[in-house]
């Protein structure tokens, strides 16, 4: 199957970043910041996200420690990907977001954002974003086949 597009998720237990992105145009930008509880997700909204866009694929970031091993957070993860794979039967990816959340605050900041609280100004949707970009760019290949 060709993928064209792709939704990305940042996955954490109070916000999930999301993204969308064109295999076509390898380029991936930020849709929404999902609130969640408990790193649960209101499903209603996740299912209208892929009603709307109909992803082939998604990319959800793995939250690895700075060494390269697993977090705390990537078992988790992991799960949100296997639950979106299972309820929208679309197949995932995993992606290494080390540095995207960093990343992202500087992005903001570099569109004029105000510097302030993280919960005033979430970040998310910017780190989705990144993170799939980077899948879209190490996968250039696979998806131009």
């Amino acid at each position: 199957m060709a993928l064209r597009l792709i939704l990305g998720f940042d996955y954490g237990t109070r916000q999930i970043g999301v993204a969308v992105g064109q295999a076509i145009t390898g380029q991936a930008r930020e849709l929404c910041t999902l609130k969640a509880q408990n790193g649960v997700p209101d499903w209603n909204q996740v299912e209208a996200l892929f009603k709307e866009w109909q992803p082939d694929a998604v990319v959800v970031g793995l939250p690895l420690n700075m060494d390269g091993t697993p977090s705390e957070m990537c078992q988790r993860a992991e799960k949100f990907a296997r639950r979106l794979n299972g309820r929208f039967n679309v197949p995932f990816y995993t992606h290494d977001e080390r540095l995207t959340t960093f990343e992202a605050k500087g992005e903001r900041l570099a569109r004029g954002g105000q510097k302030g609280s993280y919960r005033d100004n979430p970040v998310d949707a910017i780190a989705a974003a990144l993170l799939l970009q980077g899948w879209l760019d190490e996968n250039a290949t696979l998806l131009n086949t």
